[in-house]
């Protein structure tokens, strides 16, 4: 199953890079629902399942403790080596910048492949579930990575050749949790950590970036589609 994960989030990321290049004007809808579809796991399963983990096991960190560290650690490297920069602002080297912001979008996509290989280790049903939000994010971080660069004077080899970079990057991190196997008591710390990564990249990345000048309605609309959606499947599942 992880295979096809794997080969899943490849064609989600390359194809929302794809219509970035066709469809540039009209993508904030999809970066709110895929907002909405990363926050619904973090609420609706992540945390659930890393507090009842932890709870039975005794983690010497409180769960919720644990996530609030993941989310603000991943604040920081957000700021410090992640800089965002919107249209009108003064960006100094902006193909530099482009290519830097590119890279953080493969390293989230990374991050977001470990994810599915650390739930899925905890049940395959888990793991389906959190495939759905990271599907949704690789194919906004597709749109993402082609529009910095784009955004940034890049070329269209240029795009190509980072969209096939972040393609890559969660096939990487399933891969690197497919060949390790990690032990059962780790199991319950990762989630949470992976909870808290979540929260911060819907609601500080995804969110602002869906409606940053754009009307919030239907952007609105589609980010509780995802989060709508995501309760649905976790509620079928978990039957």
């Amino acid at each position: 199953m992880l295979p096809i994960i794997a080969l899943a989030a490849f064609l989600s990321a390359l194809g929302g890079g794809l219509l970035a290049l066709r469809f540039r004007d009209q993508l904030h809808i999809i970066l709110g629902f895929a907002a909405g579809a990363v926050l619904g796991v973090a609420f609706f399963d992540l945390l659930p399942e890393a507090i009842e983990i932890l709870t039975e096991t005794e983690f010497v960190i409180p769960p919720l403790t644990l996530v609030a560290i993941a989310f603000f650690a991943y604040l920081i490297l957000d700021r410090l080596f992640f800089p965002h920069c919107h249209g009108g602002e003064h960006c100094g080297n902006v193909m530099h910048r482009g290519r830097f912001a590119a890279g953080g979008l493969s390293f989230h996509s990374f991050l977001d492949g470990a994810a599915v290989g650390v739930a899925y280790q905890a049940s395959p049903a888990l793991g389906l579930v959190v495939a759905l939000a990271v599907l949704a994010h690789s194919f906004a971080d597709g749109i993402n990575t082609v529009g910095m660069i784009v955004r940034y004077g890049g070329s269209r080899a240029e795009s190509f050749k980072w969209l096939a970079l972040n393609a890559l990057a969660p096939v990487a991190g399933i891969l690197l949790t497919y060949l390790v196997v990690i032990e059962e008591s780790a199991i319950g710390p990762l989630l949470a950590v992976f909870a808290g990564f979540f929260l911060y990249l819907g609601a500080a990345d995804l969110l602002p970036e869906s409606h940053h000048s754009h009307p919030t309605r239907w952007t609105t609309v589609a980010t509780i589609a995802g989060v709508v959606l995501v309760y649905v499947v976790v509620r079928v599942l978990t039957i």
